[in-house]
């Protein structure tokens, strides 16, 4: 019998529907699977050393533990330092509200000088703002108490999910592998071998360029005499992981402690001026020799995949997009029908499209510029 062949709509709804489902089982599940998700790419981050400590003869489950409470060692360090940093911010809060408060002051007189607005009309329209903030402050009281209880989730999840995950992983391989193993065109071995390489090396680039840009922001700040530059120049590192929207909120903070610490507009737009010259070299040499030649996904793409990880898991979502767009890229580059898909996630064309599309365009089906030109 001659195989029948599906209409384009037919497929093409079916594979809508399929996304469709897939996105709402993300969004729905997402408490379970965001810790989940981090523990793949830590379990995956501390593999090698588990492997180290097996190769020393420790036995299986000891150097599971090792190794879980290394990891949790070094992110309680960074939280204690940080928290130490803190404890030298909050003491001068008192300093800083009086601080704010004259700025504010000198901000009713200009608007008074400026819009001939008196401070009681100011006055009525900041108690008029205030009193719709406070109307809907138990949604935003519930919200805070419930993002902190979904950090405490992941917090407390992620340790055991990395020892589980760490324990069963050669079952979880070989599971992987049997069931993916009919597909004789796919070698379901090398992906995931792929795979862990990628995420190792991009959680590793990252870590670098984490620590490359934390020096960099302390020395600025430390250069343009603003207080508490180490806790901000940490901070805005660690805030520059979170793509696209990390950096402003990165840039604001030390520009607003300049403005209560510091008089007149120079630090500010000192800070600011130091900022973009690190974003400029951090977006154009840190991440394209660091990170970037790791994960090889093209800008729109990674500007999408960012904003619809924030819609579906927010914050977690953002950071954990670029990963997982990069696992899609490597499945979809072994796997011969979704091949233009691996494509058009990627920045380079591959030789083969290349020579397909140079034979169209001699034929004359196609207009299409050779790199040459």
């Amino acid at each position: 019998m001659p195989e029948r062949v599906i209409p384009f709509y037919a497929k093409s709804t079916v594979i809508l529907l399929g996304l469709t489902l897939l996105t709402l089982a993300l969004f729905m599940g997402r408490d379970i699977l965001v810790p989940l998700a981090f523990a793949v790419l830590l379990a995956v981050l501390l593999n090698p050393v588990l492997r180290f400590l097996e190769s020393l003869r420790i036995p299986k489950l000891l150097a599971i533990t090792l190794t879980v409470l290394l990891a949790i060692a070094i992110v309680v360090g960074l939280a204690f330092f940080i928290t130490f940093q803190m404890g030298q911010f909050t003491e001068a809060l008192p300093q800083l509200k009086v601080k704010l408060m004259e700025h504010l002051h000198s901000i009713q007189v200009w608007l008074t000088k400026a819009f001939n607005l008196s401070e009681t009309k100011q006055k009525e329209y900041f108690n008029r703002f205030s009193s719709n903030m406070l109307s809907g402050g138990g949604g935003l009281v519930s919200g805070t108490f419930s993002y902190l209880t979904d950090l405490l989730v992941i917090i407390t999840l992620v340790p055991i999910y990395v020892f589980l995950l760490l324990l069963y992983r050669n079952l979880l391989v070989y599971f992987v592998i049997e069931v993916f193993s009919a597909a004789n065109s796919i070698k379901v071995s090398d992906i995931l071998h792929e795979i862990k390489t990628v995420i190792q090396n991009y959680i590793v680039g990252l870590l670098f360029e984490t620590v490359i840009v934390a020096f960099l922001n302390t020395m600025a700040l430390l250069m343009l005499g603003i207080e508490y530059a180490v806790l901000l120049g940490v901070l805005g590192a660690i805030l520059n992981l979170v793509p696209y929207l990390g950096g402003i909120v990165a840039i604001a903070l030390p520009v607003l402690i300049a403005l209560v610490t510091k008089d007149g507009l120079f630090y500010p737009l000192a800070i600011i001026g130091a900022y973009s010259v690190i974003q400029f070299l951090d977006n154009n040499v840190i991440v394209p020799k660091v990170v970037a030649g790791k994960v090889r996904i093209n800008a729109l793409v990674s500007i999408l995949a960012v904003l619809a990880g924030g819609a579906l898991w927010g914050v977690s979502g953002m950071f954990l997009s670029i990963p997982a767009v990069a696992i899609l890229k490597i499945i979809f580059d072994r796997v011969a029908p979704l091949k233009p898909w691996g494509m058009l996630l990627g920045d380079t064309i591959p030789q083969e499209a290349m020579v397909k599309a140079t034979a169209l365009k001699s034929d004359g089906i196609i207009l299409i510029n050779s790199p040459d030109n």
